[in-house]
């Protein structure tokens, strides 16, 4: 498999390998498949039941073509993916995909742990040294990121947040880590940290000097193993439910969640009818996008969904090239629905007292989105939510609403008492240059 930009789709393209080490193509867009990948009728045909290594396999070989063995990619992805991505079906039309099963608790172990193993893999037989993977984090990414690439030899980590606007456990999973992990404190907003981030990249010299690689949704390798649990979610459903279509409902960002969801839906998911709500915070340009056919990115507003509070998602730019900028035809598989602070705690709130079930803010956006849309739909519908983190993670938003302590699972607990160690930075890259090059080895 071959990868091309964004922004240039007939110029030249790049091999996995490139595209891993690349981030952003040189020109500032970002990578997709040359063509679009498949998955034979064979495997669809018996894919229900299947194990999570025999799907990741799957559809990352179809993803990702002959850059690796498949001995060494199916040891490579079971490495990465040695936690439970388990579909429950909480009601008769709503489930929970719980992707918050990992070491960070978080949806994005799965990107982050593979892609952190991809690079290594993929070097040709040559050390990956001096690295500097550079990451823009509105929380999770973070973590998942940190814990990944901590101590991992050759590998220096520097990620940029926005002060005070992630929650006290998300900050200390990437800041207390120390070693090679350095965190940056930005005086900002998130969309602050992703500009400076690709501002890095698009200068050629301080990548070239550093080697400069991104640990975001924008590098490939981070991006296409989220495919994998969207295809996982139908093998589980499909096991006890064979006649149901699904609705993939996405809390959604940076976009990237989504975009995989797009991608396996390309691989053969829309044979069985899947569609996808983009489910969004007051942070709402793309489904504003979806209804206006006019893309107006904004400055972000803070929510209690802090990880979604994305103004400009660098992800769209991927959505509309699968699309071929065709809004009327992304509507047909993609709606959006809006779900505000307020709707968010009381979602919350009824879900717990309802059904017992604990949701994180982001979770929670997502449930009241699946609501809103089943009413819409027939029976035969069922609203696959993404699970996108474990509710401690948020103890300071749902501990309130619900009205009692929630327990705090060890791998988080081991964080809260550890010094915070990050360095203050105002949102210029001429200060974030001068920060990277002055990094320890």
């Amino acid at each position: 498999m071959r990868y091309v930009s964004t922004k240039n789709p007939t110029g030249p393209t790049f091999s996995l390998a490139e595209g891993l080490r690349l981030g952003p193509a040189p020109d500032g867009g970002l990578l997709v498949p040359v063509r679009r990948p498949e998955l034979g009728d064979t495997f669809w045909r018996d894919h229900p039941g299947r194990s999570l290594s025999d799907t990741a396999l799957a559809v990352m070989s179809a993803l990702v073509g002959d850059a690796l063995p498949t001995e060494v990619l199916r040891r490579l992805l079971d490495d990465a993916l040695d936690f439970p991505l388990p579909l429950h079906r909480v009601t008769e039309r709503v489930a929970l995909l719980e992707l918050f099963h990992g070491p960070t608790l978080a949806f994005k172990d799965v990107g982050a742990r593979t892609l952190a193993r991809l690079l290594p893999a993929t070097a040709g037989g040559e050390e990956v040294a001096d690295s500097l993977v550079v990451v823009a984090t509105s929380g999770d990414t973070g973590g998942a990121v940190a814990q990944a690439f901590h101590g991992v030899e050759g590998t220096r980590v520097a990620i940029l947040y926005p002060d005070g606007q992630v929650s006290p456990v998300q900050e200390r999973q990437f800041t207390t880590l120390g070693g090679n992990v350095h965190a940056f404190a930005v005086d900002g907003t998130f969309d602050d940290c992703q500009r400076l981030v690709k501002a890095a990249f698009a200068d050629r010299e301080l990548r070239r000097s550093l080697g400069l690689t991104s640990a975001n949704s924008i590098n490939l390798g981070r991006l296409l193993p989220q495919a994998v649990y969207y295809a996982h979610a139908v093998a589980q459903l499909l096991t006890s439910a064979p006649d149901r279509s699904p609705i993939f409902v996405v809390p959604s960002g940076n976009f990237g969640n989504l975009t995989a969801g797009l991608l396996a839906r390309r691989l053969g998911l829309d044979r069985f009818g899947a569609s996808f709500v983009a489910a969004t915070n007051a942070n709402d340009v793309v489904p504003r996008y979806l209804a206006e056919g006019v893309y107006s990115p904004r400055d972000s507003v803070r929510t209690l969904s802090n990880a979604m509070d994305v103004g400009d998602p660098s992800n769209l730019a991927r959505i509309r090239h699968l699309y071929g900028d065709d809004v009327a035809a992304l509507r047909r598989d993609v709606r959006g629905v809006v779900v505000d602070d307020e709707m968010t705690q009381q979602t919350i709130r009824r879900v717990d007292r309802d059904h017992g079930v604990l949701l994180d803010p982001h979770t929670a956006v997502g449930w009241h989105a699946a609501e809103t849309v089943v009413q819409t739909q027939g029976d035969d519908a069922v609203a696959i939510v993404l699970a996108t983190a474990h509710p401690a993670k948020f103890a300071e938003v749902v501990e309130p609403v619900v009205g009692r302590q929630i327990e705090m699972p060890e791998r988080l607990a081991r964080h809260l008492h550890q010094e915070v160690k990050s360095v203050r930075l105002s949102p210029e890259i001429d200060h974030l240059r001068d920060a990277l090059r002055t990094l320890p080895s």
